[in-house]
């Protein structure tokens, strides 16, 4: 290969790759450093590559000392230093200094089979680590956000999602209840997390996380990004129900409204892409006692007492068809209220709160 050749291949990786040019040069200076020390046994030997021609120099260094040190003085890169006499450096060159280092243009031999293996692996390490650490810049702040990739294959306990530039890792536990997924599709996904502590990048996904939900809703509902409405939190079952709590700084603005869009367009393209989920809107407040009413809907006349501000301690009471609105079924709907206020709620009929002789005497209500 020519060095025209060269510059061109190279090139061509640093694009296939997206990587700098200079990590391959550094690289390839490494490589080439290496192999020759491997077939010379000389460890005192620079590389010099010409970024615009390809042209390749190699150059022997010698550390000026004004008596030997028997091997004990190395070099910056770890290496034993080849020293050489003062009064034989100044044969050199007259005005060099102890210290200094002395260099000579070498004969850049053809590598033998050993070397060039030696060589081929240190680049081939240097532009896989290139590679690495140029994805996980693309990636590592993706954590917590919603992609776009393609299914690309799966095995008995995760699907692999094409993301661009690396896969990342869907398992079957994060799906929503009962989905089917076609692979080769374009498919949503949620990151929960990006790790790089292992042999190669990992970024592992969720479409059951109820982050999922928080991102789909920013993208659908402008006013979300734009800070008009303000989304406080979000519980949910996958598959089955959510709840999310909102509000607006600004009076005019009617948050629940913003988010259900005209005749339910926008929460309805979300339930669609959840499969069907149900998505209850409610209203936050920074009164407790107000916020949990709002988020044990569709139970009204709802009773609530704050027993432990605290512990975060409350108690709702609520009698008839109100009753088990409120508890939901299989408890679902207190249990989300629970998560969507940060209180743990215990609902109760008036009579249980009098056979069970609760005091609500310093209880808020």
């Amino acid at each position: 290969m020519n060095s025209k050749e060269f510059i061109k291949a190279l090139k061509g990786i640093c694009e296939e790759k997206q990587i700098s040019e200079d990590v391959i040069f550094e690289g390839m200076t490494t490589a080439l450093e290496k192999a020759y020390a491997k077939e010379t046994g000389l460890p005192n030997i620079r590389i010099d590559i010409d970024k615009k021609t390809g042209e390749i120099k190699g150059y022997s260094y010698q550390k000026v000392v004004l008596e030997y040190t028997d091997g004990e003085e190395e070099s910056e890169d770890g290496e034993e230093a080849v020293e050489i006499l003062l009064e034989d450096a100044k044969k050199i060159v007259p005005d060099i200094e102890v210290g200094e280092t002395i260099e000579e243009e070498v004969v850049l031999k053809d590598f033998g089979r050993v070397a060039t293996m030696v060589a081929k692996q240190i680049l081939v390490q240097k532009v896989r680590e290139a590679e690495r650490q140029s994805i996980m810049s693309e990636f590592e702040d993706k954590e917590g956000e919603l992609l776009v990739g393609t299914l690309s294959r799966e095995d008995s306990q995760n699907y692999y999602v094409d993301l661009g530039r690396m896969h990342g890792i869907l398992p079957k536990k994060e799906l929503i209840k009962d989905e089917k997924l076609t692979m080769g599709s374009s498919i949503k996904v949620y990151v929960t997390k990006i790790d790089d502590t292992g042999k190669s990048p990992l970024v592992l996904l969720s479409r059951s996380h109820y982050g999922f939900v928080k991102r789909l809703l920013e993208n659908e509902i402008p006013e979300l990004n734009d800070g008009t409405v303000i989304l406080y939190s979000v519980a949910r079952d996958a598959g089955s129900r959510s709840k999310i709590a909102v509000y607006s700084e600004d009076e005019s603005v009617d948050a629940i409204g913003a988010c259900i869009g005209e005749k339910g367009s926008r929460i309805n393209r979300i339930t669609n892409e959840l499969g069907g989920e149900k998505i209850d809107v409610v209203k936050y407040d920074k009164d407790p006692i107000t916020f949990i009413k709002n988020a044990l809907s569709p139970a009204k006349d709802v009773k609530v007492y704050i027993l432990d501000e605290k512990k975060k301690e409350a108690l709702a009471i609520a009698e008839g068809d109100n009753l088990s609105l409120a508890i939901g079924k299989k408890g679902q709907n207190v249990r989300l209220a629970a998560r969507l206020t940060h209180y743990k709620i215990d609902v109760k009929t008036p009579e249980q709160v009098k056979e069970e002789k609760i005091d609500l005497t310093n209880a808020l209500s």
